[in-house]
Order: structure tokens, then sequence, then C-alpha cells
């Protein structure tokens, strides 16, 4: 795909979603929308991409893309037409420094803010504009409203020979009408051409669109390719619009994980990312919502009215009516209802936690259980331990964390307060009620206020 770069136009200023946040990176299904033209671009195996910034947003949109594109930067908001041109020196300066076969030969552009748009209708069109020898081709489908859309021209013969831009167009009415999508496939040597002929409009930007009047003078070859499924055009220019994408994008994406294997009983009431991963056989119930880059593994049963956001959760785990936050539960795990595993909460196999309980910054080891009512915070609990209800972690001492070490095989009684820093050695265990501000040796028992240390448990005194 040498012959082909990208370029992304993502230097609007989204006035419209009246937003302190740019509006390339206001989320869609927890994807930023400048993510999604990007991806899919990399995803067709175009290698080189260009995105253009305004100077307001270009310090965040580089936070949110990285180095996998370049950036240039369109100083002021004056068109599509003028943001491509800011393109031309880097993407001609092979040709300027005499290596012309270096340059890309073809061009596909688009914005920033069209998050339905999929892979197959980018490749329909790029192959179409291959294979036709196209200097323009766009991608087009039929609106019943087109609204604030650009209106397509066809003569008698059904050329393409103009687009209406709905900000200069008098006169538009808001009837049935193919629409421009946005999306445009350009003989690089054409556009660079012709594009700095283009005059600025009544409302003083330059529209890439005007390129497509110059099919009526009979000088140029102008292609469309019109999408089958035309919402998949529709951008974001407010907020009522970015629910509009955000809702349908969602059906989609529950479509497709139904399709593979997961069931979810009530796909209305399910929240699932763009970038979530879902195991076969897993069950998603009501009310559920998986966020950000979570995983499922095969067989687990999430929810209901579960929330898991940036968490990984293994195979036959189960999660009722919880949240996870930047946690982990390895295979067998299961929690709730109604507990809250926090940032770095580890759970190895076959952990349980039942209702009430919080975790943050905290493993428990292999088959460790907390049945209901407690807090872990920043602890080491090791394999087969049994948390009793009401266990605290006093980890915090107004000043700094400490740390909590709990041996394996411990039994920890109702109520106990652990005093960080504090270690209670394998098989040892603390009485219901116990504050434990000391360390308890391995296998033996610490009872009372403050805790001290009665017997060993060998003793069976």
């Amino acid at each position: 795909m040498s012959q082909w770069a990208g370029v992304v136009l993502a230097a609007g200023m989204g006035v419209r979603m009246k937003s302190r946040l740019p509006k390339v990176l206001h989320p869609v299904c927890g994807k930023e929308m400048v993510r999604y033209p990007v991806d899919l671009l990399q995803g067709l195996g175009v290698e080189r991409i260009l995105v253009v910034v305004s100077p307001t947003n270009r310090v965040e949109v580089e936070k949110a893309l990285g180095d996998k594109v370049e950036y240039v930067e369109q100083a002021t908001a004056n068109g599509t037409g003028d943001a491509v041109l800011q393109t031309a020196n880097r993407l001609m300066a092979n040709r300027l420094n005499g290596a012309e076969d270096d340059n890309p030969e073809h061009l596909i552009i688009l914005g920033a803010d069209s998050p339905l748009l999929e892979a197959e209708s980018l490749s329909r069109l790029m192959s179409t504009h291959l294979e036709k020898t196209s200097n323009m081709t766009i991608l087009t489908g039929d609106f019943d409203t087109p609204g604030d859309l650009g209106r397509v021209q066809r003569n008698g013969t059904g050329q393409v020979i103009g687009i209406v831009e709905a900000a200069t167009g008098e006169g538009l009415e808001d009837s049935p009408a193919e629409i421009n999508g946005g999306v445009y496939c350009f003989s690089a040597p054409w556009l660079w051409e012709h594009l700095p002929q283009v005059e600025a409009s009544p409302v003083g930007e330059v529209y890439l669109t005007a390129l497509a009047s110059m099919n009526s003078e009979g000088n140029a070859s102008i292609n469309a390719v019109k999408i089958a499924r035309a919402n998949d055009l529709q951008g974001v220019n407010n907020r009522v619009q970015l629910a509009q994408v955000e809702a349908e994008l969602r059906q989609r994406i529950n479509q497709r994980w139904m399709l593979d294997g997961v069931t979810i009983f009530d796909p209305a009431s399910v929240f699932i990312d763009a970038e979530v991963t879902i195991g076969q056989d897993a069950v998603i119930l009501p009310n559920t919502m998986l966020l950000g880059r979570t995983t499922v593994g095969e067989e687990s049963e999430i929810g209901p009215g579960s929330v898991l956001r940036d968490s990984s959760v293994g195979n036959r785990c189960r999660v009722t009516t919880s949240v996870l936050e930047d946690a982990v539960m390895e295979d067998g795990a299961n929690i709730g209802p109604f507990s809250h595993l926090r940032s770095g909460a580890y759970l190895e196999s076959g952990v349980h936690i039942g209702n009430f309980a919080e975790i943050k910054e905290s493993r428990l080891a292999v088959g460790s259980l907390m049945g209901h009512f407690g807090y872990i915070g920043d602890a080491s609990i090791g394999a087969n331990v049994n948390l009793g209800a009401g266990m605290v972690t006093c980890n915090y001492d107004g000043r700094e964390k400490h740390r909590t070490n709990i041996g394996a095989g411990v039994f920890i009684g109702c109520d106990t307060m652990l005093v960080a820093p504090v270690t209670v050695g394998d098989d040892a265990v603390t009485g219901a009620g116990s504050v434990i501000t000391e360390d308890v040796p391995q296998g033996r028992l610490a009872v009372g206020v403050p805790a001290r240390i009665v017997v060993r448990k060998s003793d069976n005194t």
C-alpha cells in the first residue's frame, strides 16, 4: 500500500459541541473519535497517515494517537481544502528532493468525526478509484433528511458534476438527496495541480468539494461510490449526533459479539465499548457495562448491573452486580453482589469475594475468600485465607499508606482491624474484634484490643 497515503482532517473547531474538549477527542463507545479513521486506515494497510490538527488541539490529539501518525498543523480554520493543502509539502517532499517515485500516487482523505465508517466501504472506494483511474472518487449515500450535509449533483448521464455545501447553498430543502460523505480518494498529482486553483467560498473557506465541479468542464475523471448503509456517513457536530452514533455503534458491537458466541439477553441495556474483548460462551446479563479495554474470558458470567472498566476477567468467572476498575480476576474467581475492585486489585484463581467488599492495590492468592463486608487496601493475602466479615486493613495513617501481609492458611476473625504496617504469619488466627497492631507469628492466635498472642494453634487449648 505504499502507493497510498491517508489524510485525517481533525482541525475543526467543533463549536457546536459547546465543549472544552476538542470535538475529535469526544469518545464514542469508549474510543476517541479521531482514533476511528486512523485505525481504519492502518487496518487497510495504509502505512503513511497524516493527521491535520489545529494549534488548540494538537497537544491533546498527539497524546491520544502517539507517534503512529504524522501531524500537520492548520494554523487557521479556512476549510477542508486549505487543511489538505497544509499536507502538500510533506507529501511532495520526495518529489521536491528529486525522488518522485517515492511519493504516494493516491490519497484517501476523511474526517475525524465519522466513527460509523467501516473498512469494507473504504476498501471498495479505493478499489473503484484505481479501477477507473479516477482523479477524484467520492463516497456518497442517500439520506432522507440531509440536514447540514453537502448534496451531490449529477448530470443527465449520472456523472458527478458538483457538490453543494449546505453552508453556501441557498434554498436547499431538507428532502431526500444523495449526500457527500466527506471521504475522498484522489490522484495525488492531479490534486496538487488543481487544489491551489480553488477559490474561497462566500464564507471565506476553501472547500475540497469544489474540485468535484471540474467534471462539468469535461477535464477531470470524477466518480462516486454509493454506500449501502447511508448512516455510516453520519458525522458528529453536536451532542445529539454524538448520542446517535453512539447508539448505532453500540448496537453493532453487541450484535457482533452475539454472532461470535456471546449471550446477551437484553442488548438494549448492555453497553460494550469498542476495544472490549469477550470469550466464547460468556454471558452478559442486563444493565451491564464493559468499558475501556476490558477483557472477559470464556464461559464467564457478568452482571446483572455490573460495571467493568479496563479490567481483565478470566475464564469461568462470575461478577454479580459489582464494579471493577483496572482490576484482574484469574480463572474461576467470583465476586458480588455489591462489591468493588479498585485499581490494582488482583484475584488469583478460585478466589471468592462476596457482598459489600472493597479491595484496592491488593493481591489475593489462590483459594482465598472474603464472604462479606470488609476493606482490603495495600495488602498481600496468601493462599487459602479466610477473611471474616467486617475485617479491615487500616492502611492509611493520615500521611502515608502502609502494607499488610497475610500468609497462607490464615483465619482472620470477624471485625478484625489490621493496623498497617503489619504481618500475619502462615496459619495464624485472629479473634473476632481484635485490633492487630503488631506482627502475628506463624501459627499463633492473636486476640484483644490491642491484640496479644495467646496460644499456638497446634496446642489445641
